[in-house]
């Protein structure tokens, strides 16, 4: 029997005052998601999660708290994802994504796919524990 092999990702939605969360559009398949990425082996999760939104948005952020954990279970992709706010940096485009753009609850719910949505859902329903869920990529399973 060989090990499993599982990969770590982070993501951060990043709330303003107003209330409305950041997203991006990914370049390589046009999803709508909140910022994020593979997490490094020489970063601590959150310095993951401000690298990625930064690498992605051009927006620097002050991490609050983990928000969720999310299991891809055909693709072994754990996702921890941290409630974020602001301090700086204009939102724009990156390399990896072709938009960027602040998002009320509402319109999150109807750009990004249930697995990311739920995401961004979950951390603004302020929660004392941490959201852990499974999806199969398309639909969360639990």
């Amino acid at each position: 029997m060989s090990n499993p092999l599982h990969s770590v990702s982070v993501a951060g939605v990043v709330v303003r005052d107003d209330g409305r969360v950041l997203a991006v559009q990914r370049a390589d398949n046009g999803a709508w998601e909140p910022p994020g990425g593979v997490l490094e082996l020489s970063e601590t999760v959150e310095e993951g999660a401000k690298r990625e939104v930064y690498e992605e948005t051009g927006v620097r952020v002050t991490v609050d708290r983990l928000t969720g954990i999310y299991k891809n279970v055909p693709r072994g992709i754990v996702a921890l994802v941290f409630l974020c706010r602001p301090e700086h940096g204009q939102a724009r485009p990156s390399d990896e994504t072709t938009a960027v753009d602040w998002l009320t609850p509402a319109e999150v719910s109807v750009r990004m796919s249930e697995v990311f949505a739920v995401r961004v859902l979950d951390a603004l329903g302020g929660g004392e524990r941490a959201a852990i869920r499974a999806h199969d990529g398309r639909v969360i399973l639990d």
